[in-house]
């Protein structure tokens, strides 16, 4: 029996976040084993995971003994590797294409910007506090969502998710932008089709299980 597939994650990562909700929509199963980015300096900087991702990020996919690093290469690797279950990256071309689009604006346009690594430096070297740093990750959040509610009020083939009417990729990365979209308090007011998608995909339990209050390692109210 083949090994269980591993995915390094941390409750509130929204990188691993768009993994466990592909890993869900795909069937497969898999154990997490929690990387927590803030308590001890992060456990992301001990030498033994630094062995595992020298980027020292989440998430990390080990599958049979193979180290695959990065959330989308992780997500179409699955797609690749197990052809036969459930896709997350549509049949043709130019549906593959806008998928990953707007999968690509969430994961290379918005979320680096506001990763914890960048927030940490604009504290420690640029002296930023706390409603700076919030500043900061709603502008970007905001510019981001303003063109990606574009795109999907003008979309080829509308759906009830962001591509047609089975979630994809895009909705993998656009869920977890969503939720830290709230947590840094933007309104979604302005963005009445995202918005739409995320409640659709609210009441679904794969998407419920990825959640990150759902984690293991997410903090257990008292």
């Amino acid at each position: 029996m083949p090994p269980m597939r591993t995915l390094y994650s941390y409750w509130r990562s929204s990188a691993a976040y768009r993994v466990r909700i592909a890993l869900n929509l795909m069937g497969l199963d898999y154990v997490i084993a929690p990387v927590h980015l803030v308590r001890g300096g992060g456990e992301q900087h001990h030498a033994e995971y630094r062995e595992l991702n020298p980027q020292q990020l989440v998430p990390v996919l080990v599958d049979g003994g193979h180290v695959i690093r990065e959330s989308l290469a992780i997500i179409e690797y699955l797609e690749e590797a197990y052809p036969d279950n459930p896709r997350v990256l549509p049949r043709g071309a130019l549906a593959c294409a806008r998928v990953r689009a707007l999968a690509q604006m969430v994961a290379c346009d918005i979320h680096p910007i506001g990763n914890l690594r960048v927030l940490q430096y604009l504290q420690r070297e640029l002296g930023a506090d706390d409603d700076q740093k919030l500043a900061w990750s709603r502008h970007w959040i905001e510019i981001g969502f303003d063109a990606i509610e574009q795109v999907l009020v003008g979309r080829e083939r509308p759906g009830v998710f962001c591509e047609g009417n089975e979630p994809t990729l895009a909705d993998c990365c656009l869920i977890p932008q969503v939720y830290n979209a709230r947590r840094y308090g933007v309104s979604l007011a302005r963005y009445p089709t995202i918005a739409r998608i995320d409640d659709i995909c609210a009441g679904m339990e794969v998407f419920r299980q990825a959640a990150p209050e759902a984690q293991a390692d997410a903090p257990k109210a008292a």
